[in-house]
């Protein structure tokens, strides 16, 4: 009986971290733009890749059938 005098008020500071954490972060616009995050990977694919353009970029040489794949 006598841990509820420590677990009550432990649940309750952290209930109130929770709620505070809770409020900066509305405050400080963490939730903005919220499709934003979802679209960026499928955004950085339709860029292109830099150096692959050039003529004299290395190409990996394919692995021979069997083989172990090329790095």
């Amino acid at each position: 009986m006598t841990i509820l005098y420590v677990l009550v008020p432990l649940g309750l500071v952290l209930c109130l971290v929770a709620v505070w954490a809770f409020f900066w972060a509305v405050n400080t616009g963490q939730f903005e733009e919220l499709d934003a995050a979802s679209v960026s990977p499928l955004e950085d694919d339709l860029r292109p890749r830099s150096g692959h353009d050039d003529p004299d970029f290395p190409v990996p040489a394919p692995s021979a059938p069997g083989g172990p794949p090329s790095a």
